[in-house]
């Protein structure tokens, strides 16, 4: 199909017109689905990029769900900075390392730290732990609104305008911070849409201030790792056909984050995910950052995307 016909199907589709990014990317194509509505969620901007070879032949493709999709192929959108995963996956792509993905990056909203923070966590947390999390990020969890507009909204429009493999082993999802919590939520909550989650510099505490080493850090530490690792114990589907990758750096607001990551590794061994199934991984040096993602995003991208069999039958 060429650049004409795609931007014709584009604007007929139900959703909000589209246009597409010219020499925004390295490599592929980059096509903006500007405010897409939902009944669940605030409109915003979806991105979705298509590898290089997608017009060479009718192949299907498997899909990666991202979010902040602002940040990882413009960096004339990105306002802290850009992933650069057009580059990366070009990249790999050529080199036989990955699958050939489309990837959607669905854009935030200002009402991001409530999409993105679990809504099963949040009801875990002790009133007074709740309360305060709720009182930082303006409100309670609108997670589960935010995951059916992905499944139920986002999901059936990219199936029915792209070329993709629409099976859970073939659709992934991934993301950083806050991300990262939604990101391994998506696949606890729907293991039959989302096979795996890439999950970096997870940020498990919640929060970004009073994380000064002493007794406060260390009794919310210790409430909020009880209501973490319960509902992982919990809701973690079994062993076999999904898997995690997890990583984090040692410095900035990363360096917090050891002490959480070492709890959930042990609970997913507890529920009997072994390394073919879950990965945990530490960058020296890194930093709570876009440009730190950007420099191991091979990483997570090669465990997701591998072409070699890593995954249970």
């Amino acid at each position: 199909m060429n650049r004409r016909s795609l931007l014709t199907l584009m604007a007929a589709l139900p959703f909000a017109g589209a246009a597409e990014a010219e020499g925004a990317v390295a490599g592929g194509r980059l096509i903006v689905h500007e405010a897409m509505t939902s009944a669940h969620v605030k409109p915003r901007n979806v991105s979705v990029w298509l590898p290089p070879e997608y017009e060479a032949s009718d192949a299907r493709h498997p899909v990666l769900y991202m979010h902040d999709g602002q940040n990882l192929f413009d960096a004339a959108t990105a306002n802290f900075g850009e992933w650069g995963v057009d580059e990366h996956l070009t990249r790999l792509i050529a080199g036989g390392q990955v699958r050939a993905p489309i990837v959607v990056g669905v854009w935030n909203t200002d009402l991001r730290l409530r999409e993105y923070v679990p809504a099963d966590l949040i009801a875990a947390l002790p009133a007074d732990m709740r309360d305060e999390v709720q009182a930082i990020y303006g409100g309670p969890s609108l997670s589960d609104g935010y995951l059916r507009f992905l499944v139920e909204e986002l999901k059936p429009f990219v199936d029915g305008a792209y070329r993709t493999l629409t099976g859970p082993q073939d659709t992934m999802i991934a993301g950083s911070s806050m991300g990262g919590l939604i990101s391994m939520a998506a696949v606890m909550k729907r293991p039959d849409v989302f096979s795996a989650a890439a999950c970096l510099s997870t940020h498990w505490p919640l929060k970004v201030e009073g994380l000064e080493a002493g007794a406060a850090l260390d009794a919310w530490r210790e409430r909020l790792v009880a209501a973490w690792t319960g509902v992982i114990e919990r809701g973690l589907p079994a062993p076999g056909a999904n898997r995690f990758y997890f990583d984090r750096g040692d410095e900035t607001l990363d360096q917090f984050y050891a002490a959480f990551q070492t709890q959930v590794d042990r609970t997913f061994r507890r529920r009997g995910y072994g390394p073919g199934n879950v990965q945990s991984l530490v960058f020296p040096g890194a930093q709570h950052n876009e440009s730190s993602w950007n420099q191991r995003l091979d990483v997570p991208l090669t465990f997701l995307l591998s072409p070699a069999p890593t995954r249970n039958p």
